[in-house]
């Protein structure tokens, strides 16, 4: 199937979904994206610090790792080709196993980094707490960048195939549809991917970007990416 253009429509969608609900929409970063477009010697280090769990990491199975290949590391491939004269870092806060009350004890690690984004992934490990202690440990953790004035964009998980993603009544699709719900609450952005890969699931088999069960693969990752990047990156003149 032509997965750009699924893409492509997928984030048409999800655009006009944030524009009725208040989400915020792809405009939210174009102060950072002018400055992404400033030549040195006017320009300075942006940060993006993606705080989360063995996903964000870059596991794939058995404990190998491909650090470079996660979405963290494909999402700055795509700003440094689309921005080429930015300084960006991609730096990861994530911790394999972690669910988000403890990430939420490890906020001050995120801040010493500067960072000009955050990102937080961490509901496929929530399912171990709950949908009303993940909902506590997630607010606290938007409430503080949002006190610290840092833009903010919460994902929803990739996919986990004991779970029938296609269903509506699963513990991913109620953390997913949770998250969304503070995202507009907060009016912070969001990267739907548990919405891509179902709408995936009703054109292809999963297993093809998966490295096990819970651990989506490069071609996976290379997804999230991509809806990280056109839904608030993107530049079109």
């Amino acid at each position: 199937m032509n997965y750009k253009m699924l893409l492509v429509l997928f984030t048409l969608a999800l655009v006009q979904t944030e524009v009725r609900s208040q989400i915020a929409g792809p405009n939210y970063l174009d102060s950072l994206k002018h400055e992404l477009q400033v030549k040195w010697p006017n320009n300075r280090t942006i940060n993006l610090v993606f705080h989360g769990h063995s996903v964000p990491s870059g596991y794939l199975t058995g404990g190998v790792t491909d650090r470079l290949s996660a979405y963290p590391f494909a999402t700055l491939k795509h700003v440094n080709d689309h921005y080429p004269y930015s300084v960006v870092n991609s730096i990861t806060t994530t911790i394999g196993g972690e669910q988000a009350e403890q990430g939420a004890l490890r906020m001050e690690e995120v801040f010493n980094h500067n960072p000009d984004v955050i990102f937080i992934d961490y509901a496929l490990n929530d399912r171990s707490i709950g949908l009303e202690r993940a909902k506590i440990a997630w607010e606290q953790m938007i409430q503080e960048v949002l006190a610290h004035d840092i833009k903010l964009i919460l994902l929803t998980p990739t996919p986990d195939l004991r779970e029938d993603i296609r269903a509506s009544d699963t513990n991913l699709d109620r953390h997913s549809e949770q998250i969304r719900e503070l995202a507009k609450k907060y009016k912070v952005g969001l990267v739907d991917s548990y919405a891509f890969f179902k709408e995936l699931a009703e054109h292809e088999d999963l297993k093809a970007f998966m490295a096990q069960n819970n651990h989506i693969n490069q071609k996976g990752h290379q997804f999230v990416a991509d809806l990280i990047f056109e839904t608030y990156f993107s530049w079109k003149d």
